[in-house]
């Protein structure tokens, strides 16, 4: 049987492509280096780089400070605690870590920043004060934790993700970067990840706004906020790490938990997170490519790493510069020019080992009132509900065990989907969280909601 293998190497013509526009972001962006990697599959596809200073590399060995993006392993750390049952997402704060004065902020809002907490906290800049300063949680909440009620609204919060790796901390009884190493870095083979430099890396720099003239940036250790923002990385590292993001994997966190979250779990935020936020991840729109992952600052260095899970490629930008460098865009723009330029080829089509005779019946169309939908059965098992045509909502359901479907996704994810039978055992129609669905529009033998007209069907005259 022949087939198809894809080749992870790119055309000439993309990686000149991804270049290009490379030395077109160091070059605009001011920025002393600017790394780069692209990802697809199970392996980095394309490293490029540009520098114009003197120091190591840059490659995708030499470290950078990623800034945010430690929120989204402090999270893999947070979801960890969850899958072991040791915390429910729902969980006010008060029940594991005990006298903050904003225990009724939920783990949940902490995680996707709805718990209503200040952006940063009071006195001065966090970032570039020595961390020693901020000795108690108290003073990372400052007198006046609160901007907004909890659960009312996205409200990005540093001090919310120093509760999060206090909360790890107390729950696993080590430091946050003790813990990280032990069930995140070594499993996943992140050895160039870390809460300090190892050489090779790179220094950081502050650019003047109207002068080509750099400065360098204080390299703080960030005492209790480490777990919003301490860590520094390489291009490789992250690629690596995004692949986990997307596939997820089985000594650190399921595919399923991953998947959890990518998912919006906060409402979007116009001109600041419009497509709303995950559990530790930024969600975007770039082109109409739906993606997910993490921006990163601190001075001297800034961050990206985004992933399309619809492309499998995944993009990751650092750069030593304070500001000026646009890396969120820059990486959207890397990644979008892999998808479009080289689409990925799909999985091959393979037919069910086994098919379930009960949810064979099921497929095939249905229809809530006048509105077609189709029911077909996926290569895994799974139930699929579309429209016919452009509008109306889709989603998948699980098998469960007393017969009925549970649903994963969109409008209908955790309602459940039953087939009502008739008394000769053949189904009468499909019953989702009181829709209707019949094999006829309006079916006169099901019992549609507001009945059918005795008239039935007619045209106008």
């Amino acid at each position: 049987m022949d087939e198809l293998i894809e080749d992870r190497d790119l055309l000439p013509a993309t990686r000149r492509a991804l270049s290009h526009r490379v030395a077109v972001a160091q070059s605009e962006g001011r920025a002393p280096s600017v790394v780069a990697a692209v990802a697809r599959g199970s392996g980095i596809v394309w490293e490029g780089a540009r520098t114009s200073v003197a120091g190591p590399g840059p490659d995708g060995n030499v470290q950078y400070r990623v800034g945010s993006i430690s929120k989204t392993f402090t999270a893999v750390l947070v979801m960890r605690l969850r899958d072991e049952g040791l915390l429910d997402l729902s969980d006010p704060l008060e029940k594991h870590l005990p006298g903050t004065g904003v225990g009724e902020v939920t783990v949940a809002q902490l995680l996707c920043h709805t718990g209503g907490l200040a952006a940063e906290t009071p006195g001065a800049w966090w970032e570039r004060t020595p961390g020693s300063t901020r000795p108690e949680l108290a003073d990372v909440l400052g007198e006046d934790p609160f901007r907004h009620a909890p659960g009312r609204r996205y409200h990005y919060s540093n001090p919310g993700y120093t509760l999060l790796g206090s909360l790890v901390e107390a729950l696993r009884g080590k430091p946050w970067a003790q813990v990280l190493r032990a069930e995140v870095l070594e499993p996943l083979g992140l050895d160039r990840t870390g809460e300090v430099p190892r050489a090779p890396h790179a220094d950081g720099w502050a650019v003047h706004p109207w002068a080509d003239v750099m400065m360098p940036e204080p390299l703080e250790d960030l005492g209790l906020m480490a777990a919003a923002g301490q860590l520094w990385s390489t291009t490789r590292d992250l690629a690596r790490f995004a692949g986990f993001l997307l596939r997820g994997d089985e000594r650190v966190l399921s595919a399923a938990t991953v998947r959890e979250m990518r998912a919006a779990a906060s409402p979007p935020e116009p001109g600041v997170a419009e497509a709303g936020y995950g559990l530790g991840l930024q969600l975007a729109v770039h082109g109409g490519r739906r993606l997910a992952g993490h921006t990163g600052s601190l001075p001297g260095f800034v961050a990206a790493l985004w992933i399309s899970e619809a492309d499998d490629v995944a993009a990751v930008v650092l750069a030593n510069c304070t500001s000026g460098l646009p890396v969120a865009t820059v990486a959207a723009d890397l990644l979008a020019i892999v998808a479009e330029a080289e689409p990925r080829f799909p999985e091959p089509w393979r037919p069910l080992r086994e098919a379930d005779p009960v949810a064979l019946e099921l497929c095939g169309p249905w229809y809530w009132g006048t509105s077609a939908q189709v029911v077909r059965l996926t290569a895994d098992g799974a139930l699929q509900l579309e429209p016919v045509g452009a509008t109306g909502r889709a989603a998948r359901f699980r098998a469960e065990p007393d017969g009925s479907w549970r649903g994963l996704s969109g409008y209908y994810a955790g309602e459940t989907l039953r087939a009502v039978r008739r008394e000769d055992g053949s189904v009468s129609h499909l019953d989702l969280g009181s829709f209707v669905f019949t094999r006829e529009p309006y079916d006169a033998g099901a019992p549609v909601p507001g009945g059918v007209d005795p008239g039935g069907w007619r045209g106008i005259g």
